[in-house]
């Protein structure tokens, strides 16, 4: 599977995101819909995306009962999107209800990823406000193993770690990895961070990359950028 660049449409609306979308002419990039956008304008934003010729990662990062995540993604799962995800913390079990649900009737589903920790998590943050004690980097490799061993396809991670998730896992367990911002950028809030050069040389699959391309002054240069810089 090749590497790619996935743009995510961080919009509150379905007016700013096709908008966005426009700039983009004959190119059509793998987008994220995360929370904002699914909430503000609802399933009908993928589908049209979608038929657009958009590929999808669908970024809602499901975390409940596995009974209710197996229900809720076997709703997502007729949405036609290309990856979704849920957290790894859920446990093994819950992740094994998603594949369950996710997966249609005639065996075809979507990619389906776990977040390991987010991107915007420290050590610190995870000692005092989860009362995780162990070092960041074992957390998320542990979490990594759990992801491979429920059938998962891949993880949510810093491209920091992505290499080591492919020593843990394999070189076919996807990483994809949000944290990616120019060298000459603004890292905003995310703490495990790097360049889509550097991500590229670690082993990412797949960088998210948001504000470095959404909100520049010229969108399609700046994905252009981090195409050059991560696929060519």
């Amino acid at each position: 599977m090749g590497k790619d660049v996935i743009v995510a449409c961080d919009f509150s609306s379905k007016e700013e995101v096709l908008s966005f979308l426009d700039k983009f002419e004959g190119r059509k990039p793998y987008v994220k819909i995360g929370m904002e956008l699914f909430y503000g304008a609802g399933p009908e934003i993928v589908k049209e995306i979608k038929k657009r010729g958009h590929k999808i990662f669908l970024d809602l990062k499901l975390h409940d009962i596995p009974n209710t995540v197996k229900k809720a993604m076997s709703v997502l799962s007729n949405l036609d999107v290309d990856m979704c995800n849920l957290h790894a913390s859920g446990t093994v079990s819950m992740m094994e209800a998603a594949i369950e649900g996710l997966t249609r009737a005639d065996g075809t589903r979507p990619l389906l990823i776990a977040v390991t920790q987010l991107t915007s998590t420290s050590q610190e943050r995870m000692t005092e406000d989860l009362l995780i004690n162990e070092p960041l980097d074992k957390v998320v490799m542990h979490y990594a193993q759990n992801a491979k061993k429920a059938g998962l396809d891949g993880v949510v991670c810093s491209p920091l770690e992505a290499e080591k998730v492919h020593s843990v896992c394999g070189n076919e367990f996807l990483t994809v990895t949000p944290g990616v911002r120019f060298a000459d950028g603004d890292v905003g809030d995310q703490v495990r961070v790097t360049t889509p050069q550097r991500a590229k040389e670690i082993g990412s699959d797949y960088i998210v990359v948001g504000r470095p391309i959404t909100a520049a002054a010229d969108p399609v240069a700046a994905y252009e950028r981090c195409v050059k810089e991560f696929v060519d």
